[in-house]
């Protein structure tokens, strides 16, 4: 990369019910935070938050090489299975969808780290919802990211209107 690259934040929404995806993303470049905040975050696991590299298929790490950290503490083995299978891969296919589209420059993943901050619901059962909103809303993520979005005329509009899945302010 000829100049410095911007660390860009995004944060991605897809799906409803237990085969939600709620993806929060950091891309920055190597030698900068988003390295150290990368390797300390993978070389401090706590029980139930197991960081890992994502992979397209076993032996085959996605570029930008990312890290998946679970935001949902891993408890049972169905829980484990769908977000280290179904979960990663649709963040896989998301990250390489998002350099396909250019939201990533294709030269620059060598040059680049991304986090994946990952929620998957501990009741999630249907693995082929999960694939496809995990990767869905990385791709959406990665696009704020880039783009700096929303913009903040828009987040200034929703004032009276905060909500999410667990809460609405009226």
């Amino acid at each position: 990369m000829t100049e410095a690259f911007v660390t860009q934040i995004g944060e991605g929404f897809a799906g409803t019910g237990t085969s939600t995806a709620h993806i929060n993303t950091v891309l920055g470049a190597l030698g900068g935070p988003v390295e150290t905040a990368w390797a300390t975050a993978l070389a401090q696991p706590s029980p139930g938050h197991t960081p890992f590299m994502v992979v397209a298929q076993p032996g085959i790490a996605i570029k930008p090489l990312t890290l998946f950290v679970s935001k949902a503490t891993v408890t049972t083995d169905g829980h484990g299975t769908i977000t280290w299978g179904a979960a990663q891969a649709g963040v896989a296919r998301g990250v390489i969808d998002a350099v396909a589209l250019g939201l990533i420059d294709q030269s620059a993943v060598d040059e680049l780290l991304l986090i994946a901050a990952v929620w998957v619901d501990p009741h999630a059962a249907d693995a082929a919802a999960i694939f496809d909103n995990n990767s869905i809303a990385t791709v959406n993520a990665l696009r704020a990211g880039k783009y700096r979005e929303p913009a903040i005329d828009d987040v200034l509009a929703l004032r009276d209107e905060i909500w999410n899945p667990f809460f609405r302010s009226r």
